[in-house]
């Protein structure tokens, strides 16, 4: 096969993203949003039609309100999950109503391609980012100042020849992201390891959109806890409702994956092909596994790229969300020389533990769902049926993770005092004029919040430090009244009970939503500023992994 130089003049950005999925194009939005020119290269020439993920949580929510998505567009509250086991007795129950953690519901469901079909338009109305679909990263040279990415032209599923040549393309980027999938031609390109905790289940996956509209399903989300055939009911999107039927011992993929199976486990919901379409049909092999490091000099993975996440508890997508903007602000600072290169490897310490911690968590949960021995079944609902009678339901958000290492302050003492490394609440706020949930009204970024004064103790080069890396210097009141140019009104009381559940005065928050650190007087903000500005330039080395 030959190959052209057609179009062969390299083509500069500051970061490259090899991959459109949707963790790609959120990373292409907010570098791009912070006015560095960004390519994406895409091998599919077209937009995957179907649905994948179909639910987020409240972080990645957060995350994609961040981007300037319009939420009730895309998406609508998943409400509840409700297990029951073979004999329909409810197990367990999770609401999710709550929105009082990032300003969205506890857990929202969506369908992929209205999502990506959004970030897409949010991508064309944004002048520093080239996408080029068709296109196939084939060779990675780095240097010490840049990375070389050849690219050549695909069909998606094989080179695309034109007249017996294949074009190819060199761009040059300062980063190059991979977010291309679990198959990453990135990752390969890389030294890292690969930790593999070994659970892997076959499910048959059905997406399906129901012709009657007003049906009523209860409980909307549901999860059957079944030996002889574990079963996942879920809503899918507006309109849309998702089956997964696991693969059961003895039975073949190519069984599991017929039209025909598809339509007999579906008999039970009352489903045909007459009240029914049948959107996708596929069996996907849930893994869990994670790289064990994301950066390699210029070289960074993000979302699939880096791990694998079993859907148990719908944090695949939401991970890879957190990577983009954990990843995002970091090269921003790096790339404008606010900050030392070692913030990039801030990246892997950070947002592996947070990753790890999650995978842990939905492979628990798929432990617990996929057990195919009925005794064991058995034993599993008599325990938790009585921990539902003793009303020992689960509190809290188990994916709710705080960082123990990376960009953090130390206080004085030398701890990191709570709520330093806790993803940071969202609530209703008003301020200069606009009322609304936090993020968009003030915006995001860095974010000093506190009772006093907020340039008090601040000299002159530190306001002007505070300017050049964007810290927003801000009071957060309950005066109705205030309307200072600094003055943030708590509508809900959201910042202000925090402060004073932590005992602090003030608090700096960082561009993805977690707290820097604390400070329990306003005479030690300057510390706690000051504290942010050392560390920048002087991150700490990952501790080392046992």
């Amino acid at each position: 096969m030959r190959t052209s130089t057609r179009g062969l003049a390299a083509e500069v950005y500051d970061v490259l993203v090899v991959g459109a999925g949707p963790v790609g194009l959120a990373t292409a939005v907010q570098v791009a949003t912070r006015g560095w020119r960004v390519g994406v290269v895409e091998r599919w020439p077209q937009p995957y039609p179907l649905p994948r993920a179909v639910v987020f949580d409240h972080e990645a929510g957060r995350i994609l309100a961040s981007l300037g998505l319009d939420m009730a567009a895309i998406s609508e509250p998943a409400i509840e999950y409700e297990w029951r086991n073979g004999e329909g007795q409810k197990l367990l129950r999770f609401d999710f109503s709550d929105t009082s953690h990032s300003g969205w519901p506890s857990a929202s469901a969506f369908n992929q391609p209205t999502v990506e079909a959004a970030l897409q338009e949010r991508v064309r109305s944004l002048p520093g980012i080239d996408v080029l679909r068709g296109w196939e990263a084939v060779s990675v040279q780095e240097s010490a100042t840049a990375v070389d990415v050849t690219v050549a032209e695909t069909s998606g599923e094989e080179p695309l020849l034109r007249d017996g040549v294949r074009a190819q393309r060199t761009l040059r980027a300062t980063y190059v992201i991979g977010c291309d999938g679990a198959n990453s031609f990135i990752r390969s390109c890389m030294q890292t390891s690969v930790t593999d905790l070994g659970f892997n289940f076959d499910w048959l996956v059905l997406d399906v959109i129901p012709h009657d509209k007003d049906r009523d399903w209860t409980p909307r989300n549901l999860q059957i806890c079944d030996p002889f055939r574990p079963t996942t009911a879920v809503v899918g999107g507006p309109g849309r409702r998702r089956w997964e039927f696991m693969r059961l011992p003895g039975e073949t993929m190519e069984e599991l994956n017929r039209i025909e199976t598809a339509w007999k486990l579906l008999e039970p919901w009352d489903l045909h092909p007459g009240n029914a379409t049948m959107e996708r049909h596929t069996v996907y092999t849930f893994r869990a596994r994670w790289a064990d490091n994301w950066r390699e000099g210029r070289l960074l993975l993000a979302g699939d790229a880096a791990h694998q996440m079993p859907p148990f508890a719908g944090q695949g997508l939401c991970s890879g969300l957190r990577d983009a903007i954990n990843l995002s602000w970091k090269l921003d600072l790096v790339l404008s020389g606010k900050a030392d290169e070692a913030l990039l490897d801030a990246y892997t310490t950070e947002r592996s533990h947070h990753l790890q911690h999650a995978m842990q968590a939905s492979v628990h949960l798929g432990r617990i769902i996929c057990e195919p021995d009925p005794a064991a079944a058995a034993e599993r609902d008599a325990r938790m049926l009585a921990d539902a009678q003793a009303g020992r339901a689960p509190e809290g958000d188990p994916f709710l993770q705080t960082f123990v290492d990376g960009l953090l302050d130390i206080d004085p003492t030398g701890a990191r005092a709570q709520p330093t490394g806790h993803l940071s609440r969202q609530g209703r706020v008003q301020f200069r004029g606009r009322t609304g949930l936090f993020d968009q009204t003030v915006g995001i970024g860095f974010t000093l919040l506190t009772t006093g004064d907020p340039r008090d103790g601040l000299d002159e080069d530190t306001l002007a430090w505070c300017d050049e890396v964007g810290l927003r210097l801000l009071r957060i009141t309950d005066e109705p009244a205030a309307n200072g140019p600094d003055d943030v009104v708590d509508l809900d009381g959201t910042y202000l009970a925090d402060l004073a559940r932590t005992g602090l005065e003030a608090a700096l928050v960082r561009p993805d939503f977690y707290v820097f650190g604390g400070a329990k007087s306003t005479a030690d903000v300057p510390r706690l500023v000051d504290s942010l500005r050392g560390r920048l330039r002087t991150v700490p080395a990952p501790e080392p992994t046992a």
